[in-house]
């Protein structure tokens, strides 16, 4: 009986340091994604750029968990938002936490009560149209106050550049994490 504790113990441990590990090499991906891969989406608003670091933090949320997946947000975040994207500051790190947690969070809940491929497009549309609604209420606080300009600006620019840019790059980076993630589990999840 002791014997049986002791392993079961041991295994556990196991699982979570391999996961820490998978979590960590994760949030590494995604780091390097947002510094290599940039570009704007709609030339209007050229300062709304396209970044893939949200997917392999979705993968995360789907392998893992919810509560995995936005600690791998709250985490990158923080490292991002003082090295590769210092420019936006604080701002830009309560954003991010904000944008790609909704999403993680909806997305990561949705399919982890039934992991099916018509689950995985659920949860991912859900988590995608979820971060748009919340970048909107957040580009209403936090543009104004990071770009200096007028809310009035920012409200003019919601239906021609915000709304379409976040449905765009959430919409992109669910679509990826939908092919991706099949194919890898086995890798991050170590099966």
């Amino acid at each position: 009986m002791e014997n049986t504790i002791r392993t079961t113990m041991t295994t556990k441990k196991r699982i979570s340091t391999r996961q820490m590990v998978s979590m960590a090499m994760l949030g590494a991906i995604s780091i390097v994604l947002v510094a290599a891969v940039h570009f704007p989406l709609i030339p209007a608003a050229a300062f709304l750029e396209y970044d893939p670091a949200d997917i392999p933090i979705l993968i995360g949320a789907f392998a893992f968990g919810p509560v995995a997946g936005l600690l791998m947000t709250i985490v990158v975040s923080f490292i991002q938002g003082i090295t590769v994207s210092a420019q936006s500051g604080i701002i830009g790190i309560v954003m991010h936490i904000l944008a790609t947690g909704s999403c993680v969070l909806v997305a990561g809940c949705i399919y982890s009560r039934n992991k099916t491929r018509k689950t995985a497009i659920i949860a991912l549309v859900c988590g995608a149209l979820t971060q748009t609604l919340a970048m909107i209420g957040m580009n209403m606080i936090f543009t104004p106050l990071f770009m200096g300009a007028p809310l009035e600006v920012v409200m003019s620019m919601m239906v021609p550049a915000i709304i379409p840019f976040n449905l765009l790059k959430a919409g992109i980076n669910c679509t990826i994490t939908f092919f991706l993630y099949k194919s890898i589990s086995h890798l991050v999840k170590g099966n």
